[in-house]
Order: C-alpha cells, then sequence, then structure tokens
C-alpha cells in the first residue's frame, strides 16, 4: 500500500494558512536544506494531491516560471497530480486527473495502487476530510520561526493524533521524538 504523506508549511503556534509573508518559495533566503529535504521527498513520490484552489495557485504559478533554480517547477510538471474538485472538468496542466466522486474512496483506491508516496500539500479542507477518515500515514512539517496568531490548523478541531506503539529497540529513536511530538500537538496545538 502506497504511503499518503501530510506535507505542510506550518508556523509555531500550528498555522498552516499563509496569511502573511512568512513563506515565499522563491525567497532570497538559504533553503537550502528546505530545498534537499523536497527533492528527498520528492523522489519517493510519484503521487501529488491537492484541492481546486491549491491546484489553481500552483497552475497559475509554477508551470510558466522561467528560471527555476529550486527545481520544483520540473516536478510539478512531470508528476501524476490528484485533484479534487466538483468544478473542474479540465485540469489544464499536464499529467492532472480530476477526482470528483467520493473523494474518501477515491484516494483509498490510489492508495492501494502500486507506486510510490502520494504527497498532499495546502488544501487544508482536504487534509482535514482525510486526517479525519485515517487515510494520512505520514505527517511531514516544515516549522517556521514565526507565531502567527490565527489561521486555520492542520489539524480538525478536537482531532487526537492516535498513539503509534512504542519502539522496539533501546535508547531514544526517532519515534521517541515522534511520540513527543505528538504529544506535544495534543497538548498545545489541537486543543
Amino acid at each position: 500500500m502506497r504511503t499518503l504523506a501530510v506535507t505542510q508549511n506550518i508556523t509555531l503556534d500550528g498555522s498552516i494558512e499563509m496569511l502573511g509573508d512568512w513563506f515565499d518559495p522563491q525567497g532570497q533566503a538559504d533553503n537550502s536544506d528546505l530545498l534537499d529535504e523536497l527533492h528527498y521527498q520528492d523522489s519517493r513520490a510519484d503521487g501529488f494531491l491537492v484541492g481546486r484552489r491549491t491546484f489553481e495557485s500552483l497552475r497559475a504559478y509554477w508551470p510558466q516560471l522561467s528560471d527555476d533554480p529550486t527545481g520544483i517547477r520540473d516536478y510539478l510538471n512531470g508528476v501524476q497530480k490528484y485533484v479534487v474538485s466538483s468544478t473542474v472538468t479540465d485540469p489544464q496542466w499536464q499529467t492532472s486527473t480530476v477526482l470528483s466522486d467520493d473523494v474518501v474512496e477515491e484516494v483509498r483506491a490510489l492508495k492501494e495502487q502500486p507506486g510510490q508516496d502520494i504527497v498532499v500539500t495546502g488544501s487544508i479542507m482536504l487534509c482535514h476530510t482525510l486526517i479525519e477518515v485515517g487515510l494520512v500515514d505520514e505527517y511531514r512539517l516544515f516549522v517556521y520561526p514565526v507565531v502567527q496568531g490565527r489561521g486555520r490548523r492542520l489539524f480538525p478541531r478536537r482531532f487526537r493524533v492516535p498513539d503509534a506503539a512504542p519502539p522496539r529497540s533501546e535508547g531514544l529513536s526517532k519515534r521517541h521524538h515522534v511520540l513527543a511530538i505528538r504529544r506535544l500537538l495534543n497538548k498545545h496545538i489541537l486543543t
């Protein structure tokens, strides 16, 4: 089964809604560590799932970009894109498929197909739906040192991140960090 990974840019106070200028994909700051991680994730993903508004924003910006040293344009132009929409009939972007029926069942079917990871980004309402029905396998969060003080959150209200099984090996592991982050999310960010 394919992994469905939610990848989001997020502020310290848990907002993923970009209401200010805290995120700029073509910014002047050194973001080489972020790009390295994005390229690593892109190499493991052959599906890109978004809602209509995110899709239209991406389609308006990335395909026409003539000079992209990040490589994001090439990835987005080539990856199989799935746009969830009840109004879009012709996505007008190569390698794009519209999902317009029961999104939960369509995404469940995509996960059953052979292939690599499916990444969801932006698309807050879509993320909430997928989180609530338990289809999300991983959360890949890029935390920005900003407190926005407002904006929609990644997790739906009153949602609790399920506990993971304890690690089998002795000592501190990545899973311990994930559990600590999960507890922090449940205690401070999700309430």
